[in-house]
């Protein structure tokens, strides 16, 4: 479900230090740093269809939100729907914006001053979130912002290492540990917030831990890796190698993969939109007199997430000692029937309803299916794109392999927004006709094209 922070190979310090769990200290710090502004983006994440359908776009409510009608007259849409083209919109965009933020750091402000900056942004629109006369503000103050923090975080976890330094691999194991902590906490802390408490608590809980992240960042100063700053024109020019004619179908290669791996990722990225209207209103949640928080079922996705990530590197570390490991389209080809399995659970839910509500059976299937297939695809796409890049553009193919992302959310919402219209059974079995597409598409990848692009030696 969470995705992977890419991150450039820059090795300027080294911190001689062990004081976090035997590394330096800095990696403490940036990992809880992480951990804060992954909990206020999930937590946002969590509640935000959620909110806009049970109470933000309701009829005595959206009258004074500033902008909105606005909105409903450019989309032609309200109620559901327009919840999930807003989603939509603002999960593609928080994948776009990380482009311009790294220009910013890169050229002109510097990665300290441009993350600081972001956090100031979330921690604004996070607030924001509290007035509903100002929540598409409140959008647009966050997407600034993680576009501003995301990436120039990650990048100073490397410079903490020198190259040969064996501990660099757990740093980032560490890094992700706390990404998906946070993942699992967000729903059950501001999600039962918001659901319970109110609305604007879950928001305003968000914006609080955004604050003690951005403290400790800037406490942190002494222990993290000196800022970087913006290369001459001619140092730049001059250190970029020429690109062969390999390189330009490499990355025609990957400019071709980002439509189909956001395909491929429709079924994953819809957990935050229609399937948690979908399970707000249909899923049996009460137990013994007592109904769970609809959000929780992203703390039962992040569980699974995290869980099959560990399973399936376990499985194989034990399968490489007897056979050969299959390769990253390999792991994808298998990753894509695990999704379609997924997919085919929450169509067999849909199907077998009645007129009862939905047990949990067919969703938990469905997450650990998912989530299976996420540990095959979105690691693995990661790394075969890398493996495609020239060197001279390692740090651009990684911006090109998030606008994979930027392109699912936006299918996402306008996918959502057939999921009142459209008979349910019929809505997820499109699902899984798009992870069939990114499955016959990874094949002939595989059998066609990857001798060819992976033939000669970067």
């Amino acid at each position: 479900m969470t995705i992977a922070e890419a991150t450039p190979e820059i090795d300027l310090i080294d911190k001689s230090d062990r004081a976090f769990l035997g590394h330096p200290k800095g990696l403490g710090y940036l990992a809880f740093v992480e951990g804060c502004e992954r909990f206020s983006y999930y937590s946002m994440q969590t509640l935000l269809v959620l909110y806009m359908v049970k109470y933000l776009l309701l009829p005595e409510n959206a009258a004074g939100v500033i902008g909105l009608d606005w909105m409903k007259g450019w989309y032609g849409l309200d109620g559901q729907p327009l919840a999930s083209k807003l989603f939509g919109d603002y999960t593609s965009l928080v994948y776009l914006t990380p482009i311009a933020g790294g220009l910013i750091a890169d050229r002109w402000l510097g990665r300290r001053t441009t993350l600081i900056l972001g956090g100031l942004f979330m921690t604004l629109g996070h607030f924001l979130m509290a007035f509903e006369s100002s929540f598409l503000f409140a959008l647009m103050a966050l997407i600034v912002g993680v576009g501003l923090f995301k990436g120039n975080i990650a990048s100073q976890v490397g410079e903490l290492y020198k190259p040969e330094d064996l501990r660099r691999a757990m740093a980032f194991q560490i890094f992700y540990i706390a990404i998906n902590v946070s993942v699992i906490a967000a729903p059950l802390v501001a999600g039962t917030l918001g659901e319970r408490v109110g609305w604007h608590w879950g928001f305003g809980t968000a914006g609080v831990v955004m604050v003690i992240g951005l403290i400790l960042y800037i406490m942190a100063g002494p222990w993290l890796p000196a800022d970087n700053r913006p290369a001459k024109a001619s140092e730049a020019k001059a250190s970029k190698e020429p690109l062969t004619r390999q390189d330009w179908l490499r990355i025609s290669a990957v400019v071709a993969l980002v439509p189909i791996l956001a395909v491929a990722l429709l079924t994953n990225q819809q957990i935050f939109n229609a399937y948690l209207v979908w399970a707000d209103t249909q899923f049996q949640l009460t137990f013994f007199g007592q109904t769970l928080p609809t959000s929780w079922m992203i703390t039962i996705d992040a569980i699974a997430s995290f869980s099959m990530l560990a399973a399936v590197a376990a499985f194989y570390v034990w399968y490489g000692k007897k056979r050969q490991e299959p390769d990253e389209l390999g792991k994808m080809i298998i990753g894509s029937f695990f999704t379609i399995a997924g997919g085919l659970c929450l169509y067999m839910a849909a199907a077998t309803q009645g007129d009862g509500k939905i047990g949990l059976f067919w969703p938990l299937m469905f997450h650990i299916f998912n989530s299976i297939g996420f540990a095959h695809i979105l690691p693995v796409s990661l790394a075969f794109f890398t493996k495609l890049a020239p060197r001279a553009l390692n740090a651009t193919i990684i911006g090109i392999y998030y606008l994979s992302f930027f392109a699912a959310n936006k299918i996402v919402g306008e996918v959502g927004t057939w999921y009142e219209t459209m008979a349910t059974p019929t809505f997820w079995l499109f699902h899984v006709g798009t992870a069939a597409v990114g499955l016959v598409a990874f094949v002939i990848f595989k059998l066609f094209l990857a001798k060819r692009l992976l033939g000669s030696a970067h």
